[in-house]
């Protein structure tokens, strides 16, 4: 291999290290909105107490991408069902932003509730 290659091959390796920089943070906060929405949802009680309940949950977990407030919860019979989605923008250079789409829902049929603006 040639130095030229060689520097062309640490040249991408380096992209990617970037990327994965960037972007880990972000899929591990993501983990932890799934993690509290569960709680809450085991938490049980009402509305406003499972909110409260993911809220504790975030703030101890350092989330900050969503509050309990942004919670969707919704009631079928007894059995609450809670789901959220939010885009998170991860800005690698002065022109380039990346923008993931989370979503996550407690619903067995996966299907991630509206929030009613």
């Amino acid at each position: 291999m040639s130095l030229t290659g060689l520097i062309l091959v640490l040249m991408v390796i380096g992209v990617f290290a970037l990327l994965a920089i960037k972007i880990v943070p972000s899929y591990l906060e993501f983990r932890a909105v799934r993690d509290g929405m569960t709680r809450a949802k085991a938490a049980g009680g009402s509305v406003a107490e499972m909110r409260q309940t993911f809220d504790k949950f975030a703030e101890i977990n350092n989330v900050e991408a969503i509050h309990g407030r942004d919670l969707v919860i919704s009631r079928d019979g007894a059995n609450p069902e809670i789901s959220f989605a939010y885009e998170k923008r991860i800005p690698l250079t002065e022109r380039a932003t990346l923008v993931i789409d989370y979503d996550g829902t407690t619903d067995p049929s996966g299907v991630v509730a509206a929030k009613a603006d």
